[in-house]
């Protein structure tokens, strides 16, 4: 018996909230990666945190239907718990595990947390970096002393293919510059190209404190490297895509310099919110949130670490601070036609979401009889309400209120006191824009509200799951 378990023939369509949900109901779920696979179906295998819960899935989870697919589940023998993983979907692979635990090679510095550097390379580089009979590759790895992953069988047909290189901050720079080296000969030799830019890949929630304050990071690692740096925008990005791509041009010298600047200023951000999340486990006990139900694996980025097993799981912005344990009112605005599927039959699913979350979940009754919308209130702590937004937003996706390839976008109010309006909107409106460009969430200040009783005036925010926690 293991931990971990495997799940195959997953429906491709199957909303990943869904199967988080069902995953959770069992234990606490510490990682689930998708395996790389070219069958219809997916295949997912999980870790639970201890080998009774792993059990207790396999038990119920057996067969479990969807649609018209049968779920088969199988152990992974404890042995092959330890092996490296196997390579993960990247971030155009849709369901992407972004667990990073550390390098399974057992680096010589095992407190050194493991932060790969992730490239994108042109499709038609692929072959000349593996080399023949994959010697090119097997070359790289030894000088460097990293482990890469080429997600060659991704994005079939797209023009460019993701590259993770687990290494030392040094060992990813060398491999870095010998990828950049092979690929400028291989386009001298072909002429297929003038000038190969750089395209590093990072989470959004790292990339504001690569940019820094009105862009002076970004600026200074030009100026220093002689290189131009561009970054995706933030409307490319969706729930399973939480990264971004950093495009440097320039000489392959500078590049290479400009990468090492990138990767520090990313690599000490990350730090900093491991230690954030480490010291929340402590505080907010079992708060694990790739085992809350909540998209989970597309935003967990943060390793689990020894002490707080299972605890200090992944956030996608700052983690909750420290001071907010206080009870925090949101009001998230839902179609008047879902109510029926929030509430559920004799009101068991908002009590069911209640528990889970931790919250207090009332619905407000319809402001007229035509209204389009009604009003969810939401109490609890910060966590709590993680939760709860989390489920409602999956749960309007689940049921088709929103279609496929749309985005769910809900409206939630917050109250701030009226003296920090102001604040919010900053001087000429600088800061509610620079929010707004920043989570890709709309973010409105009515000037002429009137204060209520309490002296407070509502902030109201719109956009998606992700966008609107940020």
């Amino acid at each position: 018996r293991s931990r971990k378990i495997q799940i195959r023939n997953i429906p491709p369509h199957l909303q990943w909230e869904v199967l988080d949900g069902l995953l959770a109901q069992y234990g606490t779920v510490e990682n689930v990666e998708q395996v790389n696979t070219d069958t219809e179906t997916a295949v997912v295998n999980v870790t639970y945190a201890t080998k009774e819960e792993a059990k207790v899935a396999i038990e119920k989870l057996s067969g479990h239907q969807f649609e018209n697919y049968s779920f088969k589940i199988s152990y992974i023998p404890d042995e092959e718990v330890s092996s490296p993983p196997p390579p993960q979907r990247s971030r155009r692979g849709g369901h992407s595990s972004r667990e990073r635990g550390s390098s399974p090679g057992g680096s010589s510095q095992p407190k050194q947390l493991d932060f790969p550097l992730r490239m994108l390379v042109p499709t038609q580089f692929v072959g000349a970096i593996i080399g023949k009979e994959g010697l090119t590759i097997k070359n790289l790895t030894k000088q460097t002393q990293s482990k890469v992953d080429i997600h060659r069988k991704e994005n079939a047909g797209a023009a460019e293919k993701p590259i993770t290189i687990h290494a030392t901050p040094e060992g990813c720079s060398e491999a870095c510059r010998m990828i950049l080296d092979i690929m400028q000969k291989e386009a001298d030799e072909t002429k297929s190209a003038e000038e190969i830019p750089l395209k590093i890949l990072a989470h959004n929630s790292l990339v504001g404190r690569l940019i820094g304050k009105e862009g002076r990071n970004l600026k200074k690692i030009e100026q220093d490297t002689g290189t131009k740096i561009t970054i995706s925008p933030l409307q490319d990005l969706t729930i399973y895509n939480p990264e971004r791509t950093i495009t440097v041009k320039g000489s392959m010298e500078a590049c290479s310099n400009a990468e090492v600047e990138i990767m520090k200023k990313l690599r000490e951000a990350y730090e900093n919110d491991v230690v954030a999340v480490n010291q929340q486990a402590n505080l907010i006990p079992g708060l694990n949130l790739s085992a809350l139900g909540i998209f989970s694996t597309g935003l967990s980025m943060l390793p689990s670490t020894p002490g707080a097993r299972g605890a200090a799981a992944a956030a996608p912005y700052h983690p909750f601070s420290v001071s907010a344990r206080e009870q925090e009112v949101v009001n998230l605005f839902i179609p008047t036609q879902a109510v029926g599927a929030i509430i559920g039959k004799k009101g068991q699913h908002i009590k069911q979401l209640a528990r889970f979350a931790g919250a207090s979940i009332k619905i407000a009754p319809a402001e007229g009889p035509d209204a389009s919308e009604r009003m969810v209130i939401i109490t609890g702590p910060p966590e709590a309400q993680f939760k709860a937004q989390g489920r409602i937003f999956g749960k309007l996706k689940e049921e088709n209120f929103f279609n496929p390839k749309e985005e769910v976008k809900l409206e939630a109010h917050i109250k701030v006191p009226s003296f920090a309006a102001g604040r919010v909107i900053g001087k000429g409106g600088k800061t509610v824009n620079e929010l707004q460009n920043l989570t890709s969430a709309e973010v409105i200040v009515p000037r002429d509200q009137t204060p209520d009783e309490n002296e407070e005036v509502i902030v109201k925010i719109i956009g998606h799951f992700f966008a609107s926690q940020v």
